[in-house]
């Protein structure tokens, strides 16, 4: 039997041992994402944003990948050219951004995963949250998926959606 949680013996000021649980394991959330190989003149890799989103509660971003190794810190002038994410979470941040920035990725498969209570993902509350993914490319267009789903996670949640141009699909599977 595999236990979910881990009960742990703490004391307490008065002397009266206190009991709380602990999760046994932590719970990490794996992206995939899918970035098409388009046949145009001009290609240019997309700047691509990751955030979460819960109903009264701030954006959090957990990934932004953009040319972050250009002279003079060049790369970040684009960033607003990623709309939605500018608007809520990216115009806030200082870049690079430790944990969070990474550099475009070529066309292909990409899974990159996180961690709850490390790096960028943080701890999460119980609720309901959209991973929102945002793709823009230069001299190209921009896409935005949103991806629901449930925290703590079900045994075998998933979460899918398909992008009809600048991304192709993204998943998000979770595990122990």
């Amino acid at each position: 039997m595999q236990l979910s949680h881990r009960v742990i013996l703490a004391g307490s000021a008065i002397g009266m041992p206190v009991l709380f649980a602990a999760p046994a394991t932590a719970q990490t959330m794996d992206v995939t994402v899918a970035i098409p190989q388009l046949k145009v003149a001009e290609y240019h890799r997309p700047y691509v944003a990751f955030w979460l989103e819960k109903a009264g509660a701030p954006a959090k971003t957990i990934a932004v990948w953009y040319d972050f190794d250009m002279k003079d810190n060049e790369g970040t002038k684009w960033l607003r050219d990623v709309r939605q994410w500018w608007r809520v979470s990216g115009r806030s941040m200082k870049f690079p951004a430790d944990g969070v920035t990474g550099a475009t990725r070529a066309p292909g498969t990409h899974k990159i995963s996180f961690t709850a209570g490390k790096g960028a993902l943080g701890t999460l509350a119980a609720g309901d949250y959209t991973l929102v993914v945002e793709a823009s490319r230069e001299v190209g267009g921009r896409e935005l998926l949103r991806l629901p789903f449930s925290w703590p996670p079900k045994p075998g949640q998933t979460a899918r959606a398909a992008g009809m141009s600048e991304l192709g699909a993204v998943t998000i599977a979770f595990r122990r």
